[in-house]
């Protein structure tokens, strides 16, 4: 996404893979961790917290091919944060091998361990820039037993965000999806993607929802469908349907699962992957339209999480009217566009896919320069040579030491 998992062109650079250090060390029930090795592909981890009867939330549209150590070294996100949180709050400790070999191979599964700096959190997100993640323990919560998953139709990004308020205050920790999608975005999908919309009308904007409960007949859809009653009879929402099987579930959820595919058959794509407070999502959503707006070989779509503040702004460019060479230069002018209003929201110009190569150099403009230079200062203590992912996160010195 951001090329931090790729080298660079000299031909010089090692390249690690750690597929074969691909085993569940152990699963512990009571304590509801389990500790994996880095290889191992997140729905293998996913599947074996389901063995123990015990659920590992993080969950990404590459989860069958994503390894553990890349969604620590990335901090992934995915479509459950609004109520598990990214990977920062599902790791409880770490093994990493670090730049001059030492090993920190004391894993720990404590919830509460105050004693001095948590390490671990240097390393998660990190971009394999301070070590390599060699294992961790993960935690493990209840595995759901009852979910309600509904499709919305609705007129407005503010509403929406009205919508998840009610959401929250109804279904309160049951709530784990909370996906905005833009009218333009869906029509994307069904140019390019033989299926339909689950509502019988167009609609401005659609809202993917679902919660959960460990509880085996929770009554989720009486809840959820009650809570969307009120807000269509509150005018806030315009066409809701819940799904009445697995399978219609799974229907509602393809829709969202192939954006991704759709667009790149559209034309040249350019998403960004933003974050703003919850509260700013409408505001964010209008700027970025008027200042894209009139644009005749550009479409512009929205999707994410609004439930966690993370909307990506997707421009898609039409392939005959802008060839490779003029897309670059087009994409920077949006992207910079796209970054000032974030920032300007309080937000960040990367929710979940990090920094890699095509952001290190806007950190510059987009991050408090006292924060770079610590950033700084901890790489240079982990990894005085700069061999660690060189490149990423920071412009490596021609000596490759880091600047």
């Amino acid at each position: 996404m951001v090329g931090g998992g790729i080298p660079d062109d000299t031909g010089n650079e090692i390249i690690v893979s750690l597929g074969r250090m691909d085993r569940i060390r152990s699963i512990d029930r009571t304590n509801d961790t389990m500790v994996v090795e880095a290889g191992c592909i997140l729905a293998n981890v996913q599947a074996a917290a389901v063995e123990a009867d015990r659920l590992f939330p993080l969950s990404l549209a590459s989860e069958g091919s994503c390894q553990i150590g890349g969604n620590i070294a990335a901090n992934a996100g995915g479509l459950e944060v609004v109520r598990y949180g990214a990977m920062r709050e599902l790791v409880l400790g770490l093994e990493v091998v670090l730049p001059n070999g030492d090993v920190l191979g004391e894993i720990a599964q404590l919830r509460k361990n105050n004693t001095g700096y948590d390490l671990k959190h240097l390393f998660i997100g990190s971009e394999g820039t301070l070590g390599i993640v060699t294992a961790a323990a993960l935690k493990l919560f209840p595995r759901p037993r009852s979910t309600a998953t509904a499709f919305c139709g609705l007129q407005s990004p503010e509403d929406a965000l009205e919508i998840l308020s009610r959401v929250k205050e109804q279904c309160g920790a049951r709530l784990s999806t909370f996906e905005i999608i833009s009218a333009r975005q869906l029509e994307v999908v069904f140019r390019h993607i033989k299926t339909a919309s689950p509502l019988d009308k167009r609609h401005s904007w659609y809202l993917l929802i679902e919660i959960t409960d460990s509880i085996l007949d929770a009554g989720l859809s009486e809840l959820l469908m009650d809570t969307l009653s009120a807000c269509i009879e509150g005018g806030i929402l315009s066409d809701a349907v819940i799904a009445q099987s697995e399978a219609q579930r799974s229907e509602f959820w393809a829709l969202r699962h192939v954006i991704s595919e759709s667009n790149l058959h559209a034309g040249r794509v350019l998403s960004h992957d933003t974050s703003v407070p919850v509260s700013s999502c409408a505001a964010f959503i209008r700027q970025t339209e008027r200042a894209l707006s009139g644009r005749s070989d550009m479409e512009l779509t929205f999707v994410g999480h609004l439930g966690d503040g993370n909307v990506h702004a997707v421009a898609i460019f039409d392939r005959e009217k802008v060839g490779s060479a003029e897309f670059e230069a087009r994409a920077s002018e949006v992207s910079n566009i796209v970054y000032e209003i974030s920032a300007s929201l309080g937000g960040s110009i990367s929710a979940e896919h990090g920094v890699g190569v095509s952001l290190r150099d806007k950190l510059a403009t987009f991050k408090d320069p006292r924060e770079l230079s610590l950033m700084r200062s901890i790489k240079a203590v982990f990894d005085p040579t700069g061999i660690m992912n060189p490149g990423k996160l920071f412009s490596a010195c021609p000596s490759n030491a880091t600047s």
